[in-house]
């Protein structure tokens, strides 16, 4: 049972490891402005679906695991 924990959170990982790899900095250093006319908005929409099903996913192994804790 481990191992399988283990593996999806390793496929996990690397299917939403983009959300933080390609984010833009935080701030820049000629003033801080965030919101500058030099740099595009990074788009979120690519990975949002994965983001969802993952998050469903997650939410239905907790119920059945909190089921089965229940009935024991």
């Amino acid at each position: 049972m481990k191992t399988n924990l283990l593996k999806f959170y390793i496929l996990a990982f690397v299917l939403l490891s983009d959300f933080t790899i390609f984010a833009q900095p935080g701030m820049n250093n000629d003033g801080g402005n965030l919101e500058g006319e030099d740099a595009p908005p990074t788009p979120i929409n690519g990975k949002i679906i994965w983001l969802g099903i993952v998050g469903v996913l997650f939410a239905i192994y907790s119920l059945n695991k909190f089921k089965n804790k229940a009935k024991a």
